[in-house]
């Protein structure tokens, strides 16, 4: 009854939109939502939504059990759309976030190019003059870490890392780039530098190069896009991959993300990642580096604003069971420079090491689209100055469902 609502509802709107009764064909494919193809092929819209909704727990302490915070909401609420007008060749994407907490209203966002809710997440024009050739024009994700890139949908623990929250360079508005092959992938992009939904852009701009390797052919499917080894891979497969981002006199923290800067700066981002699958079995290893030409902007009051500099680095390795429950286990790690946690010319400036260690399991009962998850996590926040540590531990639920 619902897809029938569904499909009667997208026929009305069609109808409306483009008039005398086009023709047209409803399709829904598994895990690809529903797809409105107008017979003449000169329009296509397919169509998904997907929700996350979450409780979390974290302790006190390692020792003390007492709750430092619950998190009870939806964390995720989507909706995408993408297709083609006129020309297959001429694609689209548009993605909206409704939640609050997908909108990047959490922690104090103070960014002038960016102070309103971002409900806009994608809105990308493409153009594939062949099918080894993509080019786009708009608002998406830079060609970055394999674990950003990867759909939040996608993720086989309930977030992605630490590593992927500092260091990711996340979306931006411009031009793009993809030349694909069976065994390799080139990707670039040069963007305004500011993020999504900037109300404007400094004179620098944002350059973003990457290298993607596939020594064994492509994995079945898109597989390489999503973690785990749902696929069930018969053959080993393997991807290697690189990215070079350098953002040209930046005014955020994170370059696209994070609170403006008291004076502009000029970042280099450095990410390796690894991804293997084989029947079932997935592992995944990702390097992320970060350089900036000042670390620490000072303002007239003595305030400071800094760029966590440093690295970091994830392993995570799973098994999806033939029940399809899933067992994975991660570690992540991230280490400031010297720069912002033992600078004498700021002395109360002291940035952590943070670890995180997780377990997670997963109940795939209709892929990403309907599933159940639970996280286990320990978590060390290291002061390196004062050579002291202190310890939490926590627990996710979240289950997910979409079309």
């Amino acid at each position: 009854m619902k897809t029938s609502l569904t499909t009667l509802f997208t026929f009305l709107i069609f109808n409306y939109f483009f008039g005398q009764n086009q023709p047209i064909t409803v399709l829904t494919k598994r895990e690809k939502g529903i797809e409105i193809i107008q017979k003449d092929s000169l329009f296509s819209l397919q169509f998904q939504f997907r929700m996350q909704n979450r409780a979390a727990y974290m302790s006190n302490s390692e020792t003390d059990f007492n709750p430092e915070s619950f998190e009870f909401r939806v964390r995720r609420l989507r909706l995408r759309m993408k297709g083609f007008v006129f020309n297959p060749k001429i694609g689209y994407y548009v993605q909206l976030s409704f939640s609050r907490g997908d909108m990047d209203w959490e922690g104090p966002q103070d960014a002038i190019t960016n102070s309103s809710p971002n409900i806009v997440r994608d809105a990308v024009i493409y153009y594939s003059p062949t099918k080894s050739l993509k080019f786009a024009f708009g608002q998406t994700k830079l060609p970055g870490n394999r674990q950003r890139v990867i759909s939040s949908g996608n993720q086989q623990f309930a977030d992605r890392s630490i590593v992927n929250a500092t260091f990711n360079i996340d979306r931006d508005f411009g031009f793009f780039a993809n030349y694909e092959r069976n065994y390799f992938m080139l990707k670039g992009a040069i963007t305004s530098g500011e993020g999504r939904n900037s109300s404007k852009s400094s004179k620098g701009l944002n350059y973003t190069g990457r290298v993607e390797l596939f020594p064994f052919g492509r994995f079945t499917g898109d597989n390489d896009e999503c973690e785990g080894d749902l696929a069930r891979e018969k053959k080993p497969k393997l991807v290697v991959s690189g990215t070079y981002n350098y953002n040209h006199d930046a005014i955020r923290q994170g370059g696209t993300l994070g609170n403006d800067l008291f004076s502009n700066v000029n970042l280099q981002n450095l990410q390796l990642d690894a991804l293997f699958k084989y029947k079932g079995f997935a592992l995944y290893n990702e390097f992320c580096k970060r350089d900036a030409s000042n670390a620490v902007t000072v303002n007239s009051l003595g305030l400071n604003r800094v760029v966590y500099t440093g690295f970091g680095m994830l392993t995570q390795a799973s098994y999806l069971f033939k029940s399809n429950y899933e067992i994975a286990g991660r570690f992540a790690v991230i280490n400031p420079k010297n720069e912002i946690f033992d600078n004498p010319s700021v002395l109360n400036l002291n940035e952590k090491r943070l670890e995180q260690w997780q377990i997670g399991v997963t109940k795939y009962i209709y892929g990403h689209r309907l599933k159940v998850q639970g996280n286990l996590v320990y978590h060390i926040s290291k002061d390196l100055k004062n050579q002291t540590q202190k310890g939490q531990f926590g627990a996710i639920f979240q289950v997910e469902l979409g079309i």
